[in-house]
């Protein structure tokens, strides 16, 4: 088969793995047996598309011409492989994920959340693979479109005004602001195209290209930026796989690839540099991480810890795209399949707490660790990848940003970097001490209903799925970290240095 060939099976796959899902609603095992093969199966088609593009390759597939300079088409370069590879990937975990809490948690209409989250994986690899911004942005609506029915999945009050947010904000900023920016690179360079070294090279220049980058980044609701925040937290109401969709297969993960793509292609890293107009967009981002880890100190329930933290780990990307040095751009790459890796481990685990023990609180959990050890060793791998240690992924990709920043002799982005750690290591360090450390045995199994401890074992633990689920998220996150060759390789391409 063509790498031609393969770059579209990767988007009809998951849309007809969705159809599949439907017609077997009936049966579950089946439903679920098509979810597994299609994820493993797309996965596997990604995967086939990477020797290419790793020898410098960069795959095309043209749809169609809508006008002259405008179309719509397919090319895979090493981002958006890095990306595709990543999102893919974590389907398989998270489909193995859904099938023990889905069902321990006795949720209502489990085949539309299957199929829903197979077009959001469609729309993901049309992200990914889009070869300019015309193409990302149908492929980013859509995504918006396709996350909206699992947003509002329990179909509760608090669910639909969930689901208003998050369409408000996601759909206000890409019509306001994207829409209105990719038009206006249009009559400027006669083009949409992602092209190295960025199309608006000699098109712009002065206060222009300030203005123009400030409608892309904040038009590019997904990134989170501050004051464009606001669906994320909201949109915690949904199930907890839907979570590890929204916070690290394709929801924010689709924001902060987009802004990356744009100052690398559209403005082009190292004209943005020159122009000195970009300077501003490391103080939002660097605000961004602060504010929002201030925020994530202050809560108590888990998810919306893990909600603003994510906020703030997102802005890590747009600050070392921000800071314009090549480290950091490699940097910025990184920490998209670093923080995928590690958010996603940690909201496993806040599903798996929920699922066995009904907590929901950090407050609850004191002694937790010892009737889930599983669970919270794997949160306590999260927790490191997030802070920034070793041995977890998080490490390399910050380690990249702040070389970056000391290259570009960015002092505040250094500054940031370090507090932004220290807060890191403050609102998640206390749950793993109080899970593990704190006597609290007693008090816990005091607490937890009979049901947590009689079906999930003398432990406590979450259904089997869960726990492998966990395990193999976790092993990931250190994987990156001991053979980080894969992802390395594609962010250096981003910078011209082909290993």
């Amino acid at each position: 088969m063509t790498t031609q060939a393969l770059i579209l099976l990767a988007m009809i796959l998951p849309l007809a793995g969705a159809v599949l899902i439907v017609l077997s609603g009936r049966w579950p095992n089946v439903r679920e047996a098509v979810t597994l093969a299609t994820s493993a199966t797309l996965f596997g088609t990604v995967l086939s598309i990477a020797p290419e593009v790793l020898s410098g390759g960069r795959p095309t597939v043209r749809i169609l011409e809508m006008m002259e300079g405008l179309n719509f088409f397919f090319t895979v370069e090493p981002l958006g492989l890095l990306f595709a590879l990543v999102a893919s990937f974590l389907w398989v975990v998270t489909s193995i994920y859904a099938i023990g809490y889905m069902r321990a948690h006795h949720e209502e209409n489990q085949t539309r959340f299957y199929a829903w989250f197979a077009i959001s994986l469609a729309c993901t690899m049309g992200i990914a693979f889009a070869g300019n911004m015309l193409t990302l942005f149908v492929f980013y609506e859509m995504l918006t479109l396709a996350t909206f029915p699992l947003v509002t999945h329990h179909g509760t009050d608090e669910a639909r005004k969930a689901g208003r947010v998050y369409l408000g904000i996601l759909i206000g900023t890409s019509i306001g602001f994207l829409l209105f920016a990719m038009v206006w690179t249009w009559v400027m360079t006669g083009t949409l195209d992602f092209t190295d070294g960025g199309i608006l090279a000699g098109k712009a220049d002065g206060p222009m290209i300030a203005v123009l980058l400030g409608l892309y980044v904040f038009g590019i609701g997904k990134a989170a930026l501050m004051p464009f925040h606001r669906w994320l937290p909201a949109a915690m109401v949904a199930p907890t796989p839907v979570s590890a969709l929204l916070h690290a297969v394709a929801v924010v993960k689709a924001g902060v690839f987009t802004v990356l793509k744009v100052i690398i292609y559209i403005f082009g890293y190292e004209n943005l540099a020159a122009s000195m107009q970009g300077d501003w967009l490391a103080y939002v981002a660097g605000f961004t991480i602060v504010a929002a880890s201030i925020i994530a100190l202050k809560q108590d329930n888990l998810k919306r810890r893990l909600a603003y933290s994510t906020i703030s780990q997102l802005s890590y990307v747009v600050l070392a795209a921000a800071i314009l040095s090549p480290l950091s751009e490699v940097g910025a790459a990184l920490h998209i399949a670093a923080h995928g890796f590690g958010k996603i481990t940690l909201f496993f685990a806040a599903g798996a707490i929920l699922v066995a023990s009904h907590k929901t609180d950090v407050s609850q959990m004191v002694g937790i660790g010892r009737r889930m050890p599983w669970t919270m060793a794997a949160f306590a791998v999260g927790s490191l990848s997030m802070i920034g240690l070793p041995p977890t992924a998080g490490f390399i990709s910050k380690w990249y940003i702040l070389h970056g920043a000391y290259q570009a002799d960015h002092m505040v982005a250094v500054a940031v970097v370090a507090a932004s750690t220290l807060l890191n290591a403050a609102y998640f360090l206390p749950v793993v001490y109080r899970a593990f450390f704190l006597d609290g045995e007693a008090a816990v199994l005091q607490q937890a209903p009979a049901v947590g401890a009689h079906h999930h074992g003398e432990h406590g633990e979450a259904p089997l799925p869960c726990v492998i689920a966990m395990m193999i998220t976790a092993g990931g996150t250190i994987a990156m970290f001991v053979f980080p060759g894969l992802p390395i390789s594609l962010a250096e391409q981003l910078i011209g240095a082909v290993p």
